[in-house]
């Protein structure tokens, strides 16, 4: 189930399910834009964030995200992670993080063996499975088992209101191997759930333990970023991960 929380007195999101310290930055807690005005508050969010992570800032780290399916391991001496857009971490020195508006934010945890991952599903990623790649890179370099793995979905933009064309829509669809109630037509237009075809992905590869944000970035969009609403926005929120 997810919830709300704070840091330093800005609102965050968190899910049960991830036994590990993480969130969903919100609009308050905002860490990534290219606007002018948003500047001064993400220097006080980040800095907030990393000693609520009790983390040095050089050991926040992100990717250059690029709608990829590339997923690779986060090291506290690398500091550039180019066309990537999933990052592991086995390590409670560092604190990962990857931004979004729109596309499906993804945290996974592993208790058992304490190592976790954050991926950005955005259509193309989810056509490419990414949150599959990410699940099988885990149980393939440390050895988790999928059984063991705990997934939250964070907000993105939902069924209610992600619509997309045949090309899109027949990539999406040969994402997994059970398309049923994933689409429909309204009104001549083809929306897809793009939420639940990642969550479809990962129980067709074993994991039993998913947690779905109920939140659309589009509808909800007083409380996150939304691409589409917003007509490009550069503003994001982000899913932040860091070990036990």
């Amino acid at each position: 189930m997810f919830y709300f929380s704070y840091i330093n007195g800005k609102k965050v999101l968190k899910s049960d399910i991830i036994r590990a310290e993480h969130f969903f930055t919100t609009r308050e807690s905002v860490i990534k834009s290219k606007e002018q005005n948003y500047q001064s508050p993400i220097a006080d969010n980040r800095i907030a964030i990393c000693k609520y992570l009790n983390i040095p800032e050089d050991n926040f780290i992100h990717p250059s995200q690029t709608h990829s399916s590339n997923v690779v391991l986060a090291d506290k001496d690398k500091k550039d992670y180019p066309d990537t857009d999933g990052l592991i971490v086995n390590s409670s020195d560092i604190a990962i993080f990857l931004n979004f508006a729109d596309c499906t934010p993804l945290i996974f945890y592993d208790e058992k063996r304490n190592i976790g991952a954050v991926s950005h599903a955005g259509w193309r990623g989810t056509a490419s499975r990414i949150a599959a790649k990410t699940v099988e890179k885990m149980c393939a370099d440390f050895n988790s088992a999928p059984s063991d793995i705990s997934v939250a979905i964070g907000p993105a933009i939902s069924f209610c209101c992600y619509n997309v064309g045949e090309e899109v829509y027949e990539q999406l669809k040969d994402s997994v191997e059970d398309f049923s109630g994933l689409s429909e037509i309204r009104e001549g237009n083809i929306f897809v759930d793009l939420k639940r075809i990642n969550e479809r992905q990962l129980t067709e590869c074993g994991v039993e333990k998913i947690d779905i944000a109920p939140f659309c970035t589009c509808c909800n969009n007083d409380l996150f970023f939304s691409y589409r609403k917003e007509n490009g926005t550069t503003n994001r929120h982000s899913a932040v991960l860091k070990l036990k």
